[in-house]
């Protein structure tokens, strides 16, 4: 191929494209016009020989060709951003989705604040969160580009992605305040009532569970939980014992609740904020992660 007859612009034009799958919000996102951008689609789709976007049940959807472009596409621009040495663009003037996994906490404590930091430091970014369904997913998420940024624990990451430590995290045995075993608490009275159990995927059994085997004792679950906002109400209204990391007692409920360290050693975990290294010269990712970061590490313990 000619490089001189290729228009670079293009590429950023498909980089919008790619990301939104939709021509009006790509066209909003760079500021063109419809017409522009679906001038720029035709190019882009003579250019790669492909149709890029389709029509779908739900609306336009990207072709496997396209899924496969959008990596490399971000890669060349930031290579670009890189090589000219340009300074970040204004943020104020960002119009641009940044799409974030992360578990219900701390999305739920941090969203609000988020969103006021936000609207005055980059009004025209959207914060789209994504479910989160364990690290592995995340990781699989970044790399394919279908989104920007992950909060979450990623014991390890290869070199195609860049790994932060936002806290250390701690367990804490938490039943409601007037609860039976909250008088005098201990191992048996830990054991002798149900515990709530937070999974994604509705395990019954997670690492307490090996590390009680391992003293030959047991815990009996009485309710598996997909979120762990769900769990302050449980306790709050029945019998069962939940097993939470520090920062997920919400203020409102600790009038309420009732929190003990661990009658066995229970180790807590460090959580991590993550982006492929495609992302790192992203002006808009690289500020939503530099908030998420300031307001994660502000979370009260």
């Amino acid at each position: 191929m000619n490089l001189r007859s290729v228009d670079l612009n293009l590429l950023v034009v498909l980089d919008a494209l790619l990301d939104e799958a939709h021509v009006s919000r790509a066209a909003e996102r760079i500021g063109l016009s419809q017409p522009a951008m679906s001038s720029a689609l035709e190019r882009c789709r003579h250019l790669f020989g492909d149709r890029l976007l389709e029509r779908g049940a739900g609306g336009m959807v990207l072709t496997p060709k396209a899924q496969a472009l959008a990596g490399p596409v971000k890669e060349v621009l930031a290579g670009m951003v890189a090589l000219l040495g340009k300074d970040e663009p204004d943020l104020a003037s960002i119009r641009q989705t940044v799409r974030v996994v992360m578990a219900d906490h701390p999305a739920v404590v941090i969203a609000p604040a988020l969103h006021r930091r936000l609207a005055q430091t980059a009004p025209g970014l959207t914060i789209a969160v994504m479910p989160w369904h364990g690290a592995a997913a995340a990781l699989d998420g970044l790399g394919r580009s279908s989104i920007d940024l992950a909060v979450s624990v990623f014991p390890s990451v290869d070199a195609d992605f860049t790994r932060r430590e936002l806290l250390q995290e701690r367990y804490r045995v938490a039943m409601r305040r007037d609860h039976p075993a909250a008088g005098a608490f201990d191992l048996e009275r830990w054991l002798a009532h149900p515990h709530v159990l937070v999974s994604g995927r509705g395990d019954t059994r997670g690492p307490l569970d090996e590390a009680l085997a391992r003293i030959g004792r047991a815990r009996h679950v009485g309710m598996v939980v997909p979120s762990f906002i769900m769990v302050p109400p449980l306790l709050a209204e029945t019998d069962m014992i939940g097993l939470l990391p520090s920062r997920c007692l919400p203020e409102r409920v600790r009038g309420e609740i009732v929190a003990f360290e661990p009658p066995i050693s229970v180790e807590g975990f460090p959580l991590h904020s993550a982006w492929h290294k495609r992302r790192a010269g992203d002006p808009a990712v690289q500020h939503v992660a530099r908030l998420i970061e300031e307001l994660v590490a502000a979370l009260p313990a």
